[in-house]
């Protein structure tokens, strides 16, 4: 069956205006093309919609029967044609870690707040794992915290994010401050290879420390900053992981020999994604947080 949603349209018409040539002026279409259209469409349905009464047409039983129905079909389109215009979407966005835990929530409550119809479907999981799920068009978009060269990825700097070195209140290193060569010698706690933020502490930390203790490593952020003021050990994190515990005296900072810490996040995507309005809205609002 191949019925149009032009020929429904003309159904409708016809039915209001009780005529071919009304309903052709109201449409905008010449006299022969509705009743082409309406032709068209008997012929698909196998039957009669309409009786002819002289030079009226008035719906039969079987018309009466498809006109609620091509109401709703042609509500329905109407709907889907404005669907977008008050920032209604359905968007998936991976996060790793870090960026999924602490930073996304304000993002997609401020986004929720400004497009009430948009929906965000956030997927958390390390740096390697959201760079397979945007290459593989899993997720519309997504945010990391380490470098990325996928080669059928684009990559934008999003965000600065300050690390810290951080240690029990009764911890060795919290008692003076740490030098270099204590820190180096310290039982690190990281995270598991393939996280951003594993791969940043690395390439920030190592070129002044030369090389880590002994090592944990654990999967998130979260249990490695418990971990730490539990004094199993020292660990670098994002300042926005730890500050509520540095301000209440669970954990110290122990970096005083050591320069900022810093980092860029990043924002990705398939180079040849199509980026819908709903989406530029959401890649708009992330450009402005901070």
């Amino acid at each position: 069956m191949r019925l149009t949603l032009r020929q429904l349209d003309v159904m409708v018409a016809i039915a209001r205006t009780g005529s071919t040539t009304e309903a052709g002026k109201e449409l905008s279409l010449s006299q022969s093309a509705v009743s082409a259209a309406l032709a068209e469409l008997e012929s698909q349905l196998d039957t009669r919609v309409f009786d002819r009464v002289g030079k009226r047409v008035v719906l039969n039983d079987c018309g009466r029967l498809l006109l609620p129905r091509a109401l709703a079909v042609l509500d329905q389109m109407r709907e889907i044609e404005h669907l977008f215009d008050d920032g209604a979407g359905a968007l998936r966005v991976g996060a790793s870690t870090t960026v999924g835990n602490y930073l996304m929530p304000a993002v997609l409550g401020a986004f929720q707040r400004r497009w009430p119809l948009a929906q965000v479907e956030l997927e958390v999981g390390n740096t390697r794992e959201v760079i397979d799920a945007v290459a593989a068009y899993r997720v519309d978009l997504g945010f990391i915290e380490g470098p990325c060269h996928h080669p059928e990825l684009e990559v934008h700097a999003w965000m600065e994010d300050e690390l810290c070195v951080v240690a029990a209140p009764g911890h060795a290193l919290s008692r003076r401050p740490a030098a270099t060569g204590a820190l180096a010698a310290a039982r690190w706690i990281l995270r598991e290879p393939g996280s951003g933020t594993r791969e940043a502490v690395e390439s920030i930390l190592l070129p002044h420390l030369g090389t880590f203790g002994s090592a944990m490593h654990l999967g998130n952020s979260e249990a490695i900053k418990r971990a730490v003021a539990e004094g199993m050990g020292v660990s670098c994190l994002s300042l926005r992981v730890v500050q509520d515990w540095l301000e209440s005296g669970r954990l110290v900072r122990v970096d005083q020999h050591l320069p900022r810490l810093q980092r860029m996040l990043f924002r990705i995507h398939p180079r040849r994604k199509v980026l819908s309005l709903p989406l530029q809205r959401f890649i708009e609002h992330c450009s402005h947080q901070h």
